[in-house]
């Protein structure tokens, strides 16, 4: 049913954002807990074992993210041009495309973490850890790489309570599995990995169905649909533009990780910490930024310029509360968080010395986010992509230009970063809405 005929009101936009605000809190509060439970150990390396580790298998995933946001972005507009038939192939194509990476990524293995390793520059402790740790996790690749296929189409469907129960399920499960592996069993850093393993193939079966309406319709099936020509070019090109974003924005983040890690393990594990709260509030903001991408991609495909401003203004002024509590909640709660986080004396006072460029790094990357959400839903993504590399460009510049103030330096290069990609997006916002007409 087309979704560009109901009004785009408050209401609309937080039952959408609040579902997912819920659901995409438990990512990074499931990251705070397999930190948080290592911490207990009274050691930086199971830390930052950890943090290689999941941050290696992350970004290999997140190159496939493009399954979740593509999906959403082209399935919102199918929506709102009233396609329903469109709508469905596009889930099955996702689900195709996602368990079949999953499965190369499994064949793979052995290159792919040699070149992770490779880049990585971390002590032969924390490899050690990492090598056990994604050993585990990288058979359960074909069900997270499908999952973001089967996020994205649940999203732009507007039923985020779907998405809620999905990662409430998963993350419940994952946390749950790591208490009970790491503290019950001590089976240390395997056991946090045999926990997401189990979870994510649980949540792939959940996620088929919570999509059980579309099984009983006759489009998911209709092959020459499905592999449509036409349709399949302008699904790659989208994904393409999408997964060159990905790795821009991946290859700040990772080397992140990788320049905080020549300085030493304390420092590792100190920005492995932060970087959990940066995962909260930025998967907090999601909530808002995912209903520009289903209110304006269906403003899109109604070609409705007036109903796409409307939406992308709306959804960013209550991403502005968004980002405006959770820097205060930072600046109240931040230290008394740290120290749940880690029993180990020198990591809490790296991670509590830092925690100023925390508190400013909501309200900075305020823009990236919301502008992310609202070219999604528009697909373009073309926009996404050079200013995704513009941006890592000048971060990069950045890190160079503050290398003498250590890792304090490190992180206002990351501020920049997220400023960058905010006001670059902005200017190449007029031309999409003129595309909309």
């Amino acid at each position: 049913m087309s979704a560009d005929g109901r009004e785009i009101t408050h209401a609309r936009v937080l039952r959408i954002a609040i579902p997912i605000l819920l659901a995409n809190a438990t990512v990074p509060i499931l990251g705070v807990v397999d930190t948080g439970v290592v911490g207990q150990l009274g050691d930086p390396v199971p830390i930052g074992a950890v943090a290689i580790g999941a941050v290696i298998l992350s970004a290999l995933y997140w190159l496939f993210g493009f399954l979740r946001m593509g999906t959403t972005g082209m399935t919102s507009q199918a929506l709102g041009a009233g396609d329903q038939g469109e709508a469905d192939a596009l889930l099955s194509r996702a689900l195709l495309l996602g368990l079949g990476a999953g499965a190369a990524m499994i064949v793979l293995q052995v290159p792919i973490f040699a070149a992770g390793f490779w880049i990585s520059p971390a002590s032969p402790e924390v490899e050690t850890g990492a090598r056990a740790y994604m050993a585990i996790r990288i058979w359960s690749a074909p069900a997270a790489i499908a999952l973001f296929g089967i996020t994205g189409w649940l999203i732009a469907a507007e039923r985020t309570r779907a998405v809620l129960i999905l990662q409430f399920w998963m993350n419940g499960q994952n946390i749950a599995l790591s208490l009970f592996f790491v503290l019950g069993l001590d089976t240390g850093v395997t056991g946090v990995a045999l926990a997401t393993f189990l979870a994510e193939w649980s949540g792939l079966a959940l996620g088929l169905w919570l999509c059980r309406d579309v099984f009983g319709r006759p489009f998911w099936n209709a092959w020459a649909r499905v592999f449509d020509r036409v349709r399949l070019l302008r699904m790659a090109s989208v994904n393409s533009d999408i997964m060159i974003r990905s790795l821009a924005m991946e290859a700040t983040f990772m080397s992140f990780l990788f320049f905080g890690a020549d300085f030493g393990d304390v420092p590792l594990a100190a920005n492995q910490i932060l970087l959990q709260f940066l995962h909260v509030t930025a998967f907090a903001l999601d909530g808002f930024a995912f209903s520009a991408e289903t209110l304006v991609g269906n403003a899109f495909g109604a070609r409705n310029p007036a109903r796409l401003k409307q939406a992308a203004r709306l959804t960013s002024l209550w991403g502005l509360l968004t980002v405006c509590l959770m820097s205060l909640g930072l600046w109240a709660f931040g230290p008394g968080l740290i120290a749940l986080m880690t029993t180990s004396d020198p990591v809490r006072a790296a991670a509590d010395a830092l925690l100023p460029w925390m508190i400013a790094a909501p309200v900075v990357g305020l823009a990236a986010w919301m502008l992310d959400g609202i070219f999604i839903g528009a697909t373009r993504t073309a926009d996404m992509r050079n200013m995704a590399v513009l941006s890592m460009g000048i971060y990069f510049a950045a890190v160079w230009a503050f290398s003498g103030y250590g890792n304090h330096g490190l992180w206002a290069a990351m501020l920049v970063s997220l400023t960058a990609r905010g006001a670059t997006l902005a200017l190449r916002y007029p031309a999409l809405v003129r595309a909309a007409a």
